[in-house]
């Protein structure tokens, strides 16, 4: 499971926590201009921007997870177990594998309206990357800092949402979450006065009571609003660090502590990274469950220019400043 949210101040951030029962070999990769994918419907394409994320690479082939290229356009791809439904290629729509959508789209394209025009003939097909890597159910969160568009594909279609909170979670599909956060607009951050009742004189007796039914559990629908609920009334400085640090935060509210979600198989779901990519400078941060301080990758000049992938390895060892 996972959340994704897109932040505004100064710069434009967008990132999200990778929550997973096991490894991917993810690390944090950078494509240069001009290099080349194959595609699944036999085309090949050099990208015209640079893109940064995290990916594990195969073959040369990064498969991103999430990541923004050089203009500001940013991509993720969360899981959507059960509803997301991938067809077969079809002559007659322009052909994409899940995987390839995210360096597709970074690679040609700058803005979300760029994307809009491409998506209305897309069929998301069934073809794995290869046959040990079966695929993924996904949808996808794009924004360009201006504009923000989740991507479902279902059975009955392919579905483009505008999303206005810059939040995505997982199941149920986008819309449902678009009417579930009505059932919290009674929350705020304020010490508010009792609605309860005229007849009863009733008094907070603590900061925070006027959130008290904003949900804490795990669930993506929970996790839908509370990343929503402290994205929207975030308060924050619009330099870098005052910035970075408060998304970290936000993500922080919805991260999963190990042990505390174990799945139908018996397996440990934790947010093995959490990651904050400021779109506008093309920077990549991130910390690991077990690495609290924040690491950062930039897109240079240099790598931008490369023939081939810039790779770089996490660093997982948590770092603990000692001050005697």
């Amino acid at each position: 499971m996972c959340t994704c949210i897109n932040f505004k101040t100064g710069n434009n951030y967008f990132g999200r926590t990778l929550d997973l029962e096991y490894r991917f070999n993810e690390k944090v990769v950078i494509t240069p201009r001009e290099y080349k994918f194959k595609l699944k419907n036999k085309s090949i394409i050099n990208t015209k921007y640079s893109i940064i994320g995290m990916a594990t690479v195969i073959e040369d082939y990064p498969l991103y997870a999430e990541a923004t290229n050089e203009k500001g356009l940013a991509i993720a791809g969360l899981y959507f177990p059960k509803n997301a439904y991938f067809f077969n290629p079809d002559d007659s729509k322009f052909n994409l594998a899940p995987y390839e959508l995210i360096p597709y789209f970074l690679g040609l394209c700058s803005t979300v309206e760029e994307v809009k025009k491409i998506i209305p003939n897309l069929n998301i097909t069934n073809i794995p990357f290869a046959e040990n890597l079966p695929i993924t159910d996904l949808h996808w969160m794009i924004s360009d800092g201006t504009n923000c568009i989740i991507v479902e594909q279902m059975k009955e279609g392919l579905k483009i949402y505008d999303n206005p909170i810059g939040v995505l979670t997982n199941n149920p599909p986008f819309d449902y979450h678009l009417m579930n956060i009505n059932n919290y607009s009674n929350l705020t951050p304020y010490y508010d006065k009792s609605k309860f009742s005229s007849k009863i004189k009733l008094e907070q007796y603590g900061q925070g009571m006027g959130a008290i039914g904003l949900p804490g559990d795990n669930s993506s629908a929970s996790r839908f609003i509370r990343a929503a609920f402290n994205k929207l009334n975030s308060i924050c400085n619009d330099d870098e660090e005052n910035s970075v640090t408060q998304f970290f935060h936000i993500l922080d509210s919805v991260t999963f502590v190990q042990g505390a979600t174990i799945t139908k198989e018996n397996k440990v779901d934790i947010t093995i990274y959490s990651c904050c990519m400021n779109t506008n400078k093309g920077i990549y941060y991130y910390k690991t469950y077990t690495n609290n301080q924040i690491t950062a990758i930039k897109m240079t000049e240099k790598e931008k220019n490369k023939k081939e992938l810039s790779v770089y390895n996490l660093i997982e060892k948590q770092q603990i400043k000692y001050e005697n």
